[in-house]
């Protein structure tokens, strides 16, 4: 019972803090949305189309799925992180339709860095952002909320490398919170993958003194390439995770059961697994396959 107050306290605290209630699509009309939306789409329109030289490969699987994907059906994009301006910039190449916040993504965000303080806070929820607490775990209650998204059949994006890595180097071993939420999702999610390089050259990490820029740079070359949607079949991965025999050795968590496939701890971090090395085997061909392209 203590435990339960407590855990019900922590949730009502980070409610308050990150104002879940201004990401809503009604709050004052929706007004402060869409022109938190036009703001940040046409800075993210003259940085990425305008001050730097993007190319963007296979556009068009991206654009049909934003606009003209089955009714009730979510969307759900991942893309390797190379800096702090990924997001929105990405979204800013010529054609994509950024600024409408009905089309407009929700995206996972490092709760310590964007939702410092009450206008930050407030700021993110009307772009339509999701706090993610460093640490957390996967079934932390922002992940359900990230899951509600997915529920809602609408567009969630996610780094789930799950840091900033600004070096030219393989996909990095990725987090489970990405593959959970397909798990969890009732409906499957489209999974799309993306890979992007030059944002660490917009944005780079120690440039000034071991800092970032005060505002992005121009000049550069910004290359994304967007890859097919990644099938699972999740009722044979479930078949499968659900004989996973279970190994005292290794710790738990304490995490729910997932119902109604009644796939217990140990069953679900072998699909986890399983899943996020797929999405990382993908993720990786793409970023060879934009190495090859930026070569010719």
């Amino acid at each position: 019972m203590e435990a339960s107050a407590d855990a019900g306290a922590a949730a009502a605290a980070a409610a308050a803090r990150t104002l879940r209630w201004a990401g809503r699509a009604g709050h004052l009309g929706g007004f402060p949305r869409a022109a938190v939306f036009a703001a940040v789409g046409a800075f993210a329109k003259a940085y990425a189309s305008l001050l730097n030289t993007t190319t963007v490969h296979n556009a068009d699987a991206l654009l049909r799925l934003v606009s003209a994907r089955p009714r009730g059906t979510p969307l759900l994009t991942i893309s390797n992180h190379m800096s702090t301006v990924d997001d929105p910039l990405m979204w800013g190449f010529k054609g994509f339709p950024i600024s409408d916040a009905k089309l407009g993504r929700w995206v996972l965000t490092a709760e310590d860095i964007c939702f410092r303080n009450v206008v930050m806070s407030y700021m993110f929820r009307l772009g339509k952002c999701v706090p993610i607490t460093r640490g957390g775990g996967i079934y932390q209650e922002h992940m359900n909320e990230a899951l509600d998204v997915l529920i809602n059949g609408d567009w969630l994006h996610s780094f789930p490398e799950g840091k900033i890595a600004q070096d030219d180097e393989p996909i990095r071993r990725l987090k489970w919170g990405t593959a959970s939420l397909i798990v969890r999702a009732p409906v499957t999610p489209i999974v799309l993958p993306i890979v992007h390089s030059g944002f660490e050259k917009v944005m780079p990490e120690n440039l000034f003194f071991g800092r970032r820029p005060p505002v992005p740079l121009w000049g550069k070359k910004i290359d994304i390439i967007i890859g097919d949607p990644i099938e699972f079949d999740m009722a044979s991965l479930k078949q499968e995770a659900s004989a996973v025999p279970h190994d005292s050795s290794s710790e738990r968590k304490g995490w729910p059961i997932i119902t109604p496939d009644g796939l217990d701890e140990a069953a679900q971090r072998w699909l986890y697994q399983k899943m996020s090395d797929k999405i990382q085997s993908v993720m990786e061909r793409l970023r060879k396959k934009l190495l090859n392209l930026k070569q010719h």
